[in-house]
């Protein structure tokens, strides 16, 4: 009896003992799990968790603090949590993770529900993951997993949550989330995502806005507001609702939020749109070249595409905006002057070739182009290239009322870009040196090349001043007058030169000041026979001028090819008391943490005295007032004192316009990519005619707004001026002979 019963409990022992070892197999096998996970499977350290990496885009920031760029492999900029409205943090909260403030990274509530509404195929019972879960699988993407590797990789995800709630702040946490999500269309983050969908900053994203935003955490592509609108706005009224539900809002209000329609203001940010293009694009070039220069602390060299650098520029971006709508609005009028000028011509638009020129000049293009580049490298030969330029295909074609689809022939599309009359703007505060406006061209999409710095074109005329300034060192009074006669240079490699005026009309005697203003070649001529050649060379390179300079009798007639960025710079000296400035793009650079890495101080050199700048000032105001430049004031009504200068090269190929008040000196150059395009007319290519409006129209905009507060009072005479220098030509010239009979002559 007792063996039976002592062998019956032997065999209880048995069942409860395979009991507690079949009950406590998974358990143990999961904790062993978890033991491998958190101690040998490869998780991130410590230091990963606390600074995860992140690609953060370096912005490009105006001097009023507006984000004009970025340069970026993700197009995101971390911000902080108080600086991200409140309704994006609750729309996220109610849709994504409604029990977020009450778990540690796991909420195993919402694992349970989602894993029984999958048994009972009810998918709207909600998903397992939280914020935190997603925020793991942001910041530690998943490879190309098998399923097994799956399942392990999501126990490590839940490990990596449960580590960053024990290293951050929930406010953390979402911040961190709403950084890392890609909103997709280049919006990486939520500051991106603010600007890109609806062109504002985070912390002021309305209710609506915010729940939109929200509504693409579930899936981008599907409820993408750009491309996919009505699913946008089906799945917004579903965040709404989440948010109604979770008592963020009231019924009230998702009654009249949910009937809203969906208002996008889509801004797409990339290089070849926005403000300052081709600014911008010099700026990186020159950033490309800082970053190799510098090193972090860890000696590795800063990577301007994921370091987040803030870039402080001197660029303003009302200034700016004023520049480019200047631009647009006259040259999209000129253009069609241009277009109607060349109706019918032949071999239009080059001026005086033959059909085998503009072939040549054609074939020459097609070699420098991308396309020609792509086409050799894939070893194509010379006549597939040429065949292959000649097929007509689909492209889009730049028109200053929009782009078009046409089908056209990479040739013909060559020929077309021709056409277009381009442009170099540059303005800039002479008293500090900062640019604050910079127009390369009419579209950076479609023509790269940039006309302020990178462009040098001959500057006629508007070289005349740097002669001038010579006479004035010497004091020569303005109202000074010399014979209006024609000028013969003798020639270092034998022969003579004399440069005619525009009209042909001689004699008598004129002041510089008339001389200058009607751009009349023999006084300048004159001038430039007094001092010598050399001794202008040397004082433009003092003005800054670096381009390449001939000590030739003709360059007083500015047949040099100088830049726009130089030709402001040298003109800023007169209107900054004879002190050159370098022209400054650059505040100060930033690291992500806003510690400053560098900043800018532009040099100085004091070029002439303040009273022959100001003398050359009073010269040039002849232009506006009285000279080639006088539509200033009776077409455009400006009557502050403005000094200036026009400018035109031969056959009309190039158009200038330097102007200069107290505040502000700005020149503009206009002409064609080649100089053998251009109008056939004076009166149409002159640079009064073609570049003098846009300073004007730009001009304008700017005394409009007060808030830039760029005076229009004249130019300060310095104190120590030598008051034996009589300005006033009427008292000066009393009773002389002088001839007038030159009128508004043209600018050459």
């Amino acid at each position: 009896m007792l063996q039976c019963v002592f062998t019956m409990a032997k065999s209880k022992n048995k069942i409860v003992f395979w009991l507690w070892l079949i009950s406590l197999t998974p358990i143990l096998t999961l904790g062993s799990f978890f033991i491998y996970l958190i101690y040998f499977a490869d998780l991130p350290s410590l230091e990963e968790l606390e600074n995860p990496k992140s690609n953060l885009a370096s912005e490009v920031i105006s001097s009023d603090q507006k984000v004009i760029g970025k340069y970026y492999i993700e197009n995101r900029t971390n911000v902080a949590y108080n600086h991200i409205s409140p309704y994006v943090i609750n729309a996220l909260i109610s849709t994504e993770d409604a029990r977020f403030y009450k778990h540690s990274g796991v909420d195993v509530r919402a694992l349970v529900r989602a894993v029984t509404g999958v048994i009972r195929g009810n998918e709207s019972s909600g998903g397992g993951s939280t914020i935190t879960q997603q925020l793991a699988k942001m910041l530690f993407p998943r490879e190309n997993l098998n399923k097994i590797q799956l399942v392990i990789r999501k126990f490590k995800e839940w490990i990596i949550a449960v580590k960053l709630e024990k290293n951050y702040t929930k406010n953390e946490i979402i911040a961190m989330y709403l950084n890392k999500f890609d909103f997709i269309n280049n919006a990486v983050g939520i500051k991106s995502a603010a600007r890109i969908y609806f062109d504002t900053t985070p912390d002021s994203l309305k209710i609506e806005e915010a729940a939109v935003l929200v509504g693409m955490a579930k899936n981008p592509s599907l409820y993408n507001p750009k491309r996919k609108p009505e699913n946008a706005l089906k799945r917004r009224n579903v965040v709404l609702n989440q948010m109604f539900k979770y008592k963020y809002i009231t019924q009230e209000e998702y009654e009249k939020y949910k009937k809203l329609p969906l208002k996008i203001k889509f801004t797409a940010e990339n290089q070849n749109e926005g403000y300052a293009t081709y600014f911008r694009e010099y700026l990186r070039e020159y950033m490309k070249k800082w970053c190799r220069e510098h090193k972090k602390l860890d000696g590795t060299s800063y990577n301007l595409y994921k370091d987040g650098l803030k870039i402080y520029t001197t660029i303003n971006s009302k200034m700016q905006q004023y520049a480019e709508e200047a631009v647009a609005e006259w040259l999209s009028e000129l253009q069609d002057k241009f277009f109607n000028h060349w109706k019918g011509k032949k071999n239009a638009p080059f001026y005086n070739l033959s059909a085998t020129d503009v072939e040549k000049l054609m074939t020459t293009s097609m070699k420098r182009s991308e396309r020609y580049r792509v086409l050799k490298e894939n070893g194509l030969s010379e006549a597939e290239i040429a065949a292959s330029f000649k097929k007509p295909i689909e492209m889009k074609l730049f028109s200053w009322k929009g782009e078009f689809d046409t089908l056209i022939s990479p040739w013909d599309s060559m020929l077309y870009s021709k056409f277009f009359l381009q442009t170099g703007f540059m303005s800039m505060e002479p008293s500090t040196g900062y640019i604050k406006a910079w127009v390369g061209g009419i579209n950076y999409r479609n023509f790269k090349y940039d006309h302020v710095k990178q462009g040098k074109r001959q500057v006629g005329s508007t070289f005349k001043p740097f002669v001038y300034t010579l006479a004035m060192q010497e004091e020569w009074s303005p109202c000074y007058q010399v014979p209006n006669i024609p000028v013969t240079f003798d020639l270092p490699e034998g022969g003579t030169w004399s440069p005619k005026n525009s009209d042909g009309k001689y004699g008598g005697m004129m002041t510089l000041k008339k001389g200058l203003a009607q751009s009349v070649n023999s006084v300048t001529a004159y001038i430039m026979k007094q001092f010598g050649p050399q001794a202008v060379v040397d004082l433009a390179r003092k003005l800054g001028i670096e381009s390449h300079l001939d000590a030739v009798p003709s360059l007083c007639l500015g047949t040099a090819d100088i830049s726009v960025y130089e030709m402001v710079g040298a003109n800023s000296t007169f209107a900054n008391y004879g002190v050159w400035i370098e022209p400054t793009f650059i505040t100060r650079i930033e690291d992500k943490n806003g510690n400053v890495l560098e900043e800018f101080i532009p040099r100085r050199v004091e070029a002439i005295s303040k009273e022959t700048a100001y003398l050359t000032l009073n010269l040039m105001k002849g232009v506006a007032d009285f000279g080639t430049g006088v539509r200033l004031r009776y077409r455009y009504g400006l009557t502050n004192p403005i000094a200036g200068k026009t400018g035109t090269t031969q056959n009309n190929s190039d158009g200038w316009f330097m102007g200069i008040t107290p505040d502000l000196v700005s020149g503009v150059w206009v002409g064609c990519e080649d100089r053998s395009a251009h109008f056939r007319s004076t009166d149409l290519g002159q640079g009064a005619s073609m570049a003098l409006p846009i300073w004007a129209l730009y001009m304008k905009k700017i005394y409009a707004d007060k808030d830039l507060k760029i005076s229009q009072g004249d130019f300060e005479k310095p104190e120590d001026f030598n008051s034996k220098i009589e300005l006033d030509c009427s008292k000066y010239n009393e009773g002389k002979d002088l001839d007038e009979s030159i009128e508004f002559g043209e600018d050459f």
